[in-house]
Parts: C-alpha cells; sequence; structure tokens
C-alpha cells in the first residue's frame, strides 16, 4: 500500500468535519496557542497528553474532573489535556498536520468518525482492540464499525449522532397535515419520500418553506443525506471502500439526488438556509440532527415533534446516520500501555454515561443507559435516537480516501442545489455530470495512494 501524508489535504479534510455531528464550538480559550484547561507544564509533565477540539462548559467541566479523578489515583501515569479552540475553525486540523509533519502527536487525540479510516491506513494510530476485547460488544454496532479499520479497532467514542426528521406541529396544522400520523409513526413505518415531500408543499407558504434538508455546505451534506442513497438502493461507495464509479454516481443515486434537488428546485426547501432555520420558524420541517433536542427544548416557542428518518417508496429500508469524534492512541505515543488503561477507562460505563448526560448526545455503551443521568433518554425524541442508533444507523463509508469523496461529493451537491435553485427545475444528466465528477476524483485518489 502507498501512503502519503498530504498536509494540506489533512488540514482541509479535519475542517470539513467540524460541522458535522452537532460539534459545538466554544468561544473561551486562546485560539493563538490552542490551549485551554492544561499549562505548558502540565502537558510536559504528563505521561498521557490529549489533544481534543474545546467545547461547551459542560464538557471542558466534565474533562477537568475526569483529569483529575484519573491523576490523583495514578501520579505516575499522569494525564494533561490540550483543548483547542474552534473559534479559528483551523486550528485543531493544522495543529494535528503539523505535528503529523514533526513526529510530535500526542498519546491521544480525537477525530471525527469517517477520518479513522484515513489515519488507520496512514499508519497514524495504533489498533487498540486489546484494551476493549472485553467490552466492545456493549458499544452500538454502529460505533464498532466506524472505528474499525482492517478488522483492528483503531479509536472508540463515547457518544453517537444522528438525523431524525422534526416537525413544527403549529405550522402543520396550519397548513392542515395530520400531526397525530406523525406522532404514531414507528421505526417499521417511517414516513416516505413522497409523503415528505407532499408535507414540504403543503407547507410551503409566504412566511416559511416546508422543509430544511441543507446542514451546511460541508460534511454536513455527505453525513445527513447519506441515508436516502442507501435506503435506495445503493451507497456513496462500494463496501470494501475501493470504488465509488458504480454508486454514487448509480441510476439509484441520481434518482435520490434529483429527488432532493427537486425539493429545492420548487420552492420547498431553500438553498442557503438561515442559521436555526426550524428554530426560528422559517420552515416547517426539517432533517435535523439528534443534537437539536437540547436547544428545542431549551429554546422553542411552538409545539413540536420529530419522527424517524424518512424511507425511499419502492424499498422502505430503514436507514439513518450517525458518528461522532472519537479516541485514538498516536503513533508517536511513547506509552502506549499506559494510554491504552487510561483510554479503557476513559470509555467506561460511568464515564460514557456522564459524558453523554453533559454534552447531550446519545451514549455508545448500551449499559450507560442503566446510570440515572441518562434516564432522559428512556423516552420521547431523544429516545428515537437511540432507537435508531440501535437499529438503523449506517456509519458513513470506511474508506481512506473519504476526505477526497466527502469534499468533491459536498461541492457536487452544493452546485446540483445551486443550479435547480436557479432553474427551478432538475437536470437529471446535471446530475450525472457533477456524480461522474465525484466518482472519478476518488478513483484518481484512492488508486494513487492507497490501492495495492
Amino acid at each position: 500500500m502507498k501512503r502519503k501524508i498530504l498536509c494540506s489535504g489533512l488540514a482541509i479534510m479535519m475542517a470539513s468535519s467540524l460541522m458535522a455531528c452537532g460539534s459545538s464550538q466554544s468561544t473561551s480559550g486562546d485560539a493563538s496557542t490552542g490551549t485551554e484547561g492544561a499549562t505548558q507544564g502540565d502537558m510536559d509533565d504528563a505521561v498521557i497528553t490529549i489533544w481534543s477540539p474545546s467545547d461547551k462548559e459542560s464538557i471542558e467541566n466534565w474533562w477537568a474532573e475526569k483529569i483529575d479523578e484519573w491523576n490523583t489515583a495514578h501520579p505516575d501515569m499522569k494525564a494533561a489535556r490540550e483543548a483547542i479552540d474552534r473559534s479559528d475553525s483551523y486550528a485543531y486540523d493544522n495543529k494535528i498536520a503539523t505535528a503529523v509533519t514533526s513526529n510530535s502527536l500526542p498519546s491521544i487525540f480525537f477525530v471525527d468518525g469517517p477520518q479513522v479510516s484515513y489515519y488507520a491506513a496512514n499508519g497514524l494510530i495504533v489498533p487498540i482492540t486489546d484494551y476493549f476485547s472485553d467490552s466492545i460488544d456493549d458499544f452500538d454496532p454502529a460505533t464498532q464499525a466506524q472505528c474499525t479499520y482492517d478488522g483492528e479497532l483503531y479509536a472508540i467514542s463515547a457518544t453517537q449522532s444522528g438525523v431524525a426528521f422534526y416537525y413544527n406541529k403549529d405550522l402543520l396544522k396550519e397548513c392542515g397535515v395530520d400531526t397525530d400520523d406523525l406522532d404514531s409513526r414507528t421505526i417499521d413505518n417511517p414516513i416516505t419520500w413522497s409523503e415528505m415531500a407532499e408535507i414540504a408543499e403543503k407547507c410551503t407558504t409566504d412566511s416559511y418553506v416546508g422543509t430544511h434538508i441543507i446542514m451546511d455546505h460541508g460534511e454536513g451534506i455527505p453525513y445527513a443525506l447519506e441515508p436516502m442513497y442507501i435506503s435506495e438502493g445503493k451507497d456513496y461507495i462500494s463496501d470494501d471502500g475501493t470504488t465509488a464509479d458504480g454508486y454514487v454516481n448509480s441510476d439509484e443515486s441520481v434518482k435520490t439526488t434529483a429527488f432532493l434537488a427537486d425539493l429545492i428546485a420548487k420552492g420547498y426547501a431553500n438553498v442557503d438556509p438561515i442559521t436555526d432555520e426550524f428554530l426560528n420558524g422559517a420552515c416547517a420541517t426539517e432533517l435535523g440532527g439528534s443534537w437539536d433536542v437540547a436547544t428545542l427544548e431549551a429554546n422553542a416557542t411552538f409545539d413540536w415533534g420529530v419522527t424517524y428518518y424518512p424511507v425511499a417508496d419502492d424499498t422502505h429500508k430503514a436507514v439513518s446516520p450517525c458518528g461522532d469524534w472519537s479516541a485514538a492512541i498516536s503513533k508517536d505515543c511513547e506509552n502506549v500501555e499506559a494510554t491504552g488503561e487510561f483510554l479503557k477507562w476513559l470509555m467506561n460505563t460511568e464515564n460514557v454515561a456522564s459524558y453523554a448526560d453533559a454534552i447531550a448526545k446519545p451514549a455508545t455503551r448500551a449499559s450507560a443507559y442503566d446510570e440515572e443521568c441518562m434516564a432522559s433518554y428512556a423516552e420521547g425524541p431523544r429516545a428515537l435516537f437511540v432507537e435508531q442508533l440501535q437499529n438503523s444507523a449506517a456509519p458513513r463509508p470506511r474508506t481512506p480516501s473519504y476526505a477526497t469523496f466527502s469534499t468533491d461529493y459536498a461541492e457536487a451537491m452544493s452546485n446540483i442545489f445551486s443550479e435547480a435553485a436557479s432553474t427551478k427545475a432538475v437536470d437529471e444528466s446535471y446530475i450525472k455530470e457533477q456524480l461522474d465528477s465525484v466518482a472519478d476524483s476518488f478513483a484518481e485518489d484512492y488508486n494513487t495512494y492507497y490501492a495495492n
């Protein structure tokens, strides 16, 4: 296998992931130094060093508590975390890219789920299978899949994410939509694409659009929309991660893309949604993230509900997004054994539960839901996301060329959506041309750097 580290590409890949999975951005800390919650002395004295993006106050407090707890019990194996502020969205990316070239990565660093394959294929992280052999079955299947490459576990996550169909009951009732029907749906009887489109048509008015399908024009596009492709019959990339030709540009994929573009062309969804479009009453429904539950619970001034991710009309195959940031042990770690034991402790049931509670995301471990702090996930919207994760979650493609695919696919879809918005029509030949280009660029990257 040919391996080549392209630092600029690494930075681009990591930057594209920052908006996915509901990652929080902190405004605290010093972006110029990238340090928060740990002095340089702390890092120099530590046996185990950790890098992760800075987050909201509840998570920063969680980290401080856990680091202190570990260090009190293990004075000879002290840990220190450096929280890299992301008010400058490239700070985290550039820090890791620089460390790669200088062989100065920390013991542990956090990566977004689809990046695991890239880091593993390039030898930047080491297998951690042995440290989780007794507990791995307690982690949800999607987490196991996303964090595994070539048969070995290379990373592990405490939390998961998901996407489902949110609806503003007040607006839907104004437009004559039966919200009781939506409330009654089950994972075995989710709404279909045609039902989603019918609701979007009914609920598009002079005051708001019917739906929201674009989280952002970066990683949010492949993350949130991939299940539609799988439900229709073809994923973006082959199961073995070696080709996109015949997948992202297949007849099934063109059909899926045309459905999404039609929502834009007909004015049922905005090509450039405003921030918090659903919360602000600018759309009646949305494909929204699991992280939106806490936001809506705290801020919504209207009655809302959430139901399962929509399925293709002809297959009714239930699929939903997933993935989150994962901890990996780097190739530069000087004490892998101690670091492995720390990571095993960090991801135990109690810690996973308290972290998931602090960040308001579903936990990856089934046993975490037995903890009192996770009681809110027993029913309601949070329980729906857990149910999806346990039954229909599909991790993003596992391939070392995912960064190339993600960047090019997001750009192609933005082009397709912009064309649909401009012409008020869907051009399937243009869609095929754009998706062919994505498949070709993936082939060039994979065959150049990773094919045997």
